[in-house]
């Protein structure tokens, strides 16, 4: 009969069977990474008001929020230390016995090699100024200076288990100095995954309460401008020359443009980071009854995977990685 389309689409999403069978993008637990919050001395675990179901661990919940991980099938937890003290240089960071290296250490200890446990390497956590490096006698960041530091926080978290570094403070030749500090002490074999692409967002406003952030002033000129997309390939290419395994961008939302990008333009696998803000944007319109949660959650983890993330780190890990096992 003339008149009538010869060429229909809507064939293809006539039932769910033919929807799952030409599904383009795929979204699986083992490409989920949760990062984790673990604070020393907590008795309990400290909700974080922000960011609605997301905690202040203790060693004793986050060994077992590792176990629930591992169980769920995903590709691995990513650690942040919230420690008591804190001091210009980030002492706390390099300690052995500090909060971050011991929890490194408890998560191998419980998991093993059912997933990677990664270590967040940066110093913002353990300064008292909130900066992600040491101040020179301006108040500026040295970025030199810090590089000698995230050496040595590279070996101790190397040391105390960690399959993965990220290194994520926007100094400019971190990743090599972290490579060349760990392959001299022998850790050939530890991965770097680089925040190669970090932007200065204002999306990050939870985060801070996530790690009691002393941070004065801002991150402006380590962190990049949103605005530009030639810097951040530009950043990518000296990350994998200098030893990068994995490269990410963060925030993800705001900047899937990038992440196609990146993918386009590395030949290594790229990581994205759904931070703070976007996930407590869902939460509270969610709970405002003006969204469907579980829809929402789930198209937001596909839109980054469609824009080419290979891996993605979200605080609804365990929780999609679950829904996605029982399905």
């Amino acid at each position: 009969m003339s008149g009538f389309p010869e060429v229909r689409p809507r064939r293809l999403r006539s039932s769910s069977a033919i929807r799952r069978l030409v599904s383009e993008t795929t979204l699986e637990p083992r490409q989920l990474i949760l990062p984790m919050f673990v604070r020393e001395g907590a008795r309990e675990p400290i909700a974080i008001s922000s960011m609605p179901g997301v905690y202040q661990h203790t060693r004793d919940t986050a060994r077992k929020a590792v176990a629930e991980a591992a169980q769920a099938g995903l590709g691995g937890v990513m650690l942040f230390g919230v420690p008591l003290e804190k001091d210009e240089r980030g002492s706390g960071a390099i300690d052995p016995n500090g909060i971050l290296n011991v929890a490194i250490q408890d998560a191998v200890h419980e998991a093993g090699d059912d997933l990677l446990v990664m270590g967040d390497l940066c110093l913002d956590e353990f300064t008292s100024h909130g900066h992600c490096g040491v101040l020179d006698e301006a108040g500026r960041v040295d970025n030199d200076a810090t590089l000698e530091l995230y050496a040595e926080m590279g070996i101790a978290q190397a040391s105390a288990g960690a399959h993965v570094v990220g290194p994520s403070g926007m100094m400019d030749g971190q990743v090599g100095a972290i490579r060349t500090a760990l392959d001299g002490a022998g850790f050939q074999d530890t991965v770097i995954l680089a925040y190669a692409v970090k932007y200065a967002s204002a999306f990050f406003g939870p985060f801070r309460e996530a790690v009691d952030s002393s941070l004065q002033g801002d991150r402006k000129t380590y962190q990049q401008d949103p605005g530009n997309a030639r810097d951040a390939l530009r950043e990518v290419d000296l990350d994998v020359a200098e030893g990068a395994d994995i490269v990410m961008v963060k925030p993800a939302l705001a900047y899937l443009d990038i992440i196609r990008q990146v993918r386009d333009h590395v030949n290594v696998p790229v990581a994205a980071y759904n931070i703070s803000g976007e996930y407590a944007m869902v939460e509270a319109a969610a709970a405002n009854g003006w969204i469907d949660r579980e829809k929402a959650i789930l198209e937001t983890l596909t839109s980054i995977r469609r824009a080419g993330a290979d891996t993605i780190l979200t605080y609804w890990a365990t929780e999609v990685g679950n829904l996605l096992r029982h399905r």
